[in-house]
């Protein structure tokens, strides 16, 4: 499997990192700590340098993502069923992220060293465990004030006015309607364009981090993010059987020509790592488990374009990683905020090219339940691992979705046919 230029770079740094941050201490305590000192504000540069665009790209992506969405809906039934379709299955996988992510990790105990060396590299760690009440999260979920939400950074009421942002747009002018989605979209795109500068540096950026953390907690660090992707590949796992069992009892098609259908699409979705790339594949596997193919030629490409099962999984499972490490217990309650906000958030992100993705999504759920964000980098050097894993499991839920919006279809129809022949 070839990897992409830019995530073989960010490997390389996270490897160097490592190794120099592994290595250092074995020579030189004083050097250590010196090549530490150095790399620290170098590494929290680039870390700010990607923050700087969550807030205006959030914006726009959500403003977008709901103006689509609701044009989409309103273009048929078919379109409308699917887009219900996705919605129920971005929130049935965020709910199964925010209980099955933290109940994984309660099995396991981070380091103490590496707990105190991200404790230490935090000042604002004490905020995050003081959550708030049902009262305090119900009123603070619509903004008084959309500017100093932004200003502050709380993601959730931001999201919710760009949502309602979002659906007005689809109420006004077309003329006023098409102004405002070009300057949203032009924000959306210079804000993706900040962000590849960013990732251009990412090598550095995550030589830095790496270095610093690998300095001071030594391989406590290497077996960490080992139990992060660990964490992502079997939720995503469980995703992919989630969906056999959503085809099983909402499906159109027997469980086993429906997994035996899909498998090429799966296995070119491994091979690329793009659900684009896999369209064409997908739609073939739409005829071998007996779709229609208005469905297919309706439902898939809206997929595609709105719809990754495993988007809201990896916001929360990042967000649970960090809180684990840290020692951060996370209520029922800021767990079900966050999965609200991974649903919203995953609409408007599915166009993002890359690790862009990540600047865009987990970096605002994680940011919403007042996490650090220091191990973001970590997180995001690593990504690229269990990618493949993330684009069989989206590729799956888009065939399952598909099958659930021809099942409704077909039952429509068998309601509809008494009707035609009594007339």
């Amino acid at each position: 499997m070839k990897m992409p230029g830019g995530t073989a770079r960010v490997l390389i740094g996270l490897v160097l990192g490592a190794v120099v941050g592994l290595s250092l201490p074995q020579f030189s305590q004083q050097a250590a700590e010196r090549a530490a000192a150095i790399a620290q504000p170098i590494g929290k540069l680039w870390l700010s340098g990607l923050q700087m665009t969550v807030v205006p790209l959030v914006v726009s992506l959500i403003v977008l993502g709901v103006a689509s969405a609701a044009n989409a809906a309103a273009s048929g039934r078919i379109a409308r069923r699917a887009l219900g379709v996705f919605v129920a299955m971005l929130a049935l996988f965020a709910a199964f992220a925010a209980i099955a992510a933290p109940a994984l990790l309660s099995f396991l105990t981070p380091s103490p060293s590496l707990a105190a060396t991200l404790r230490d590299s935090a000042s604002h760690v004490a905020s995050a465990g003081a959550p708030p009440g049902l009262a305090d999260w119900v009123s603070g979920a619509i903004p008084s004030n959309a500017i100093l939400a932004a200003a502050q950074g709380a993601m959730l009421p931001l999201v919710v006015f760009a949502m309602f942002l979002g659906f007005a747009l689809t109420k006004i002018s077309a003329e006023s309607r098409q102004t405002l989605i070009t300057l949203f979209q032009g924000v959306s795109d210079a804000m993706i364009v900040i962000v590849r500068w960013m990732l251009l540096a990412a090598p550095i950026g995550v030589f830095a981090l790496v270095l610093v953390v690998c300095t001071q907690a030594g391989v406590a660090v290497i077996g960490a993010l080992a139990t992060y992707i660990g964490l992502l590949c079997a939720l995503y796992l469980a995703a992919v059987g989630i969906c056999y069992v959503i085809a099983l009892l909402f499906g159109a098609a027997n469980v086993r020509r429906f997994a035996s259908g899909i498998l090429p699409a799966q296995i070119v979705a491994a091979s690329t790592q793009s659900s684009l790339a896999t369209l064409p594949t997908m739609v073939e596997s739409a005829q071998r488990i007996g779709l229609p193919r208005n469905v297919a030629a309706l439902s898939l490409p809206m997929a595609v374009t709105l719809f990754r099962i495993t988007s809201p999984i990896q916001y929360i499972a990042a967000a649970a990683f960090v809180a684990w490490a840290y020692g951060i217990e996370l209520t029922a309650l800021q767990l079900a905020g966050a999965a609200a906000l991974s649903v919203a958030i995953s609409l408007g992100s599915v166009g993002l090219p890359g690790q862009a993705i990540f600047a865009a999504t987990v970096i605002p759920v994680s940011q919403s339940l007042g996490l650090p964000m220091e191990p973001m980098g970590l997180l995001l050097a690593v990504d690229a691992i269990p990618d493949v894993f993330a684009t069989v499991g989206n590729v799956t839920g888009d065939l399952t979705a598909a099958n659930v919006v021809s099942r409704g279809e077909a039952e429509d129809e068998v309601v509809a046919e008494p009707h035609v022949g009594s007339g």
